[in-house]
């Protein structure tokens, strides 16, 4: 059973099918996934999701699958550890800390995102999987194509250092260098998957691929006893998460497993690349790299 309703356009919002699609034709803006919050809310509760197993499809009434999840079956649920010294240091009554490098199979959050964009990929029929990637992604999309037994191409720009590629070819992908740096490759990708109709996670199944990153705001709230945090930092890194907290944290107050106490969400990004901080500090929504 699917609770998606189909995908929409965040910037003019003109609706779409529920298809490996990532921009409106329209206005190009980016699409998103919509939902039947109202039976959502009639079908989940607090005693559903704990019964289940402790990945991250606990919370599958709020992902876009239709049936039963594929991969990603040990992943997710990651500790929720209390940093008693470290707040003591910092001022903080009550500091936690999300510990994803444990996560499963590549011990990197993008096991998260990349578990639903794969069951996905495999819903709409593709046989082929890829991604572009500098490191972490590459890993997970080889690691979840090789559980899943799909064909998979991890597109990197040439010079990549040879640790961060060790990592995905253990799963034995076909990795192609691009002469280019990451936004190259990431054109490149576009223009394959539409004329080859590969799933690229993190192209033409962004719009499901993103949804993965909510399951962290479902577990930091489950993992405080059904309450939100009084305040979040979260490193944004390419900024994939840090929406998507802040949509997973508003979907459980909409279906009412948690109420609204105004958690405060905050951003943080590396000294010497800072686009969203910099952005957030001019006062923009213009985001420049």
């Amino acid at each position: 059973m699917t609770f998606v309703t189909g995908l929409q356009c965040r910037e003019c919002g003109q609706s779409y099918p529920q298809e490996p699609l990532h921009v409106c034709d329209t206005c190009f803006g980016p699409l998103e996934i919509q939902y039947d919050y109202e039976r959502i809310k009639k079908s989940i509760s607090r005693a559903t999701i704990a019964a289940r197993e402790h990945n991250l499809w606990r919370y599958r009434e709020l992902l876009p699958i239709d049936g039963e999840p594929r991969v990603g079956l040990y992943s997710g649920f990651t500790p929720l550890v209390r940093a008693h010294r470290l707040g003591a240091v910092l001022g903080v009554e009550q500091l936690y800390i999300k510990d994803d490098s444990v996560n499963h199979p590549t011990f990197s959050y993008k096991d998260r995102v990349v578990s639903v964009a794969i069951s996905k990929a495999i819903e709409f029929g593709f046989e082929t999987v890829s991604c572009a990637s500098t490191g972490n992604l590459a890993n997970s999309v080889a690691a979840h194509a090789a559980r899943a037994g799909l064909d998979c191409y991890v597109f990197i720009p040439e010079g990549l250092e040879q640790g961060k590629i060790i990592g995905s070819s253990i799963y034995g992908p076909k990795t192609v260098a691009i002469k280019g740096n990451y936004d190259d490759v990431n054109r490149l990708c576009t223009e394959i998957g539409d004329k080859y109709r590969w799933a690229f996670v993190n192209v033409n199944l962004r719009p499901y691929y993103s949804e993965g990153a909510k399951t962290h705001a479902f577990e930091i709230a489950e993992q405080l006893g059904w309450k939100l945090p009084q305040h979040i930092v979260v490193a944004s890194a390419g900024g994939t998460i840090l929406p998507k907290l802040a949509k997973g944290f508003e979907e459980l107050i909409t279906v009412g497993l948690v109420q609204d106490t105004g958690c405060k969400i905050y951003s943080a990004q590396a000294n010497g690349c800072a686009p969203i901080i910099n952005a957030l500090h001019k006062g923009t929504d213009l985001v420049v790299q």
